[in-house]
């Protein structure tokens, strides 16, 4: 994230440019598309202080549609490039867009030490459980039984959970959203506001490989009841009385997981329902781990804890070479404070 003064206000169509979008017809990208040109206006950006870094897939089109500096790199290998790039200018605002194959299979690493090295930026996965650009074959994320050209008598391997490899990467923040939600403008902009890697994994409807396989929970309407938004400071609660009744997550003290409570008459308190605290990592691994059916799905920021910045140390570390002075990062990193080239010589 990039404090940003903009020179004047921007609206969505200053974001978008003047290619052909090429995605198949009703795929779930053109809801993100969307809801970042939407987003940026809100959160202060400008074009010339935006760029947009893609591996390879169909979600690795998305710079060619944003009227910011970007580039379509080689797969996997997109957090390489932006971790250049922020390096080279801290100031660039970085937005790093991928999919589960990519992000997951060849670029796995990559992603992997992005995370535990804390650059700032902003990870957006677009995660369809299938590799839709090379025609439909199985990717890190398809479920068992999976039927594809790769996997003709049904996937045998456990698909990887995406948030739950963010967080055992070390990741700082770790959010959920789905293509055509409503809440997803919100959750770019949490991710935006948290400075350091910002990991947030999309659900998205590939309507011809491996069509509505979200739809129990992730369609416009009628899939509130399997929803669980979470939101720092609030309950968390889900369904309504059009489902069946309100219910909410508590937390099983002899077994030490979660579960499912019903809420009668608003009180949440009796039943023990948890309140969202998006700096517990232990409750966050938790909710990511929580099998949908007998759970909801877990959406919104899921966890939120910053620590300082691989890019802040790193030009800490050349500031002090530049002046002679050897800054002790270690003690830096221990207090957990942040530092930017404006700071001056960091001293601890």
């Amino acid at each position: 994230m990039n404090d940003m003064t903009p020179i004047k206000a921007t609206t969505p169509k200053d974001w978008e440019t003047d290619q052909e979008v090429r995605w198949c017809p009703g795929c779930g990208d053109y809801a993100i598309l969307k809801a970042v040109q939407r987003t940026m206006p809100e959160i202060g950006g400008t074009p010339e202080n935006t760029v947009f870094i893609s591996g390879i897939g169909c979600s690795s089109r998305f710079p060619y549609y944003m009227e910011t500096y970007g580039f379509h790199t080689i797969h996997g290998r997109a957090p390489a490039v932006a971790t250049g790039v922020k390096l080279a200018n801290p100031d660039l605002d970085v937005w790093i867009i991928t999919g589960d194959g990519d992000a997951l299979s060849i670029g796995g690493n990559h992603t992997m030490h992005l995370l535990r090295r804390n650059l700032d930026c902003q990870i957006m996965l677009f995660n369809n459980e299938i590799y839709g650009l090379t025609k439909g074959q199985y990717s890190p994320t398809s479920r068992i039984g999976t039927n594809s050209p790769s996997t003709p008598y049904g996937s045998v391997d456990r698909p990887a959970t995406p948030c739950a490899f963010a967080l055992g990467s070390g990741a700082r923040f770790v959010a959920r959203g789905f293509d055509v939600s409503k809440n997803l403008p919100e959750v770019l902009k949490a991710a935006h506001a948290h400075r350091g890697a910002a990991f947030i994994e999309i659900f998205q409807n590939c309507i011809v490989y491996n069509k509505d396989v979200f739809e129990e929970f992730a369609i416009p309407k009628g899939a509130e009841g399997h929803q669980l938004w979470l939101r720092n400071g609030e309950p968390m609660l889900f369904g309504s009385d059009k489902s069946g009744g309100t219910k909410g997550i508590a937390l099983d003290t002899e077994a030490l997981n979660l579960k499912v409570v019903d809420v009668v008459d608003g009180d949440w308190q009796s039943v023990g329902v948890i309140v969202h605290d998006a700096t517990n990592r232990s409750v966050a691994h938790m909710l990511v781990e929580m099998p949908f059916g007998e759970f909801p799905m877990a959406l919104g920021v899921l966890y939120d804890d910053p620590r300082p910045t691989f890019n802040d140390v790193v030009l800490a570390q050349n500031v002090s070479a530049s002046v002679g002075k050897t800054a002790d990062l270690g003690k830096l990193l221990a207090k957990g404070q942040t530092w930017t080239v404006e700071d001056g010589h960091p001293e601890v």
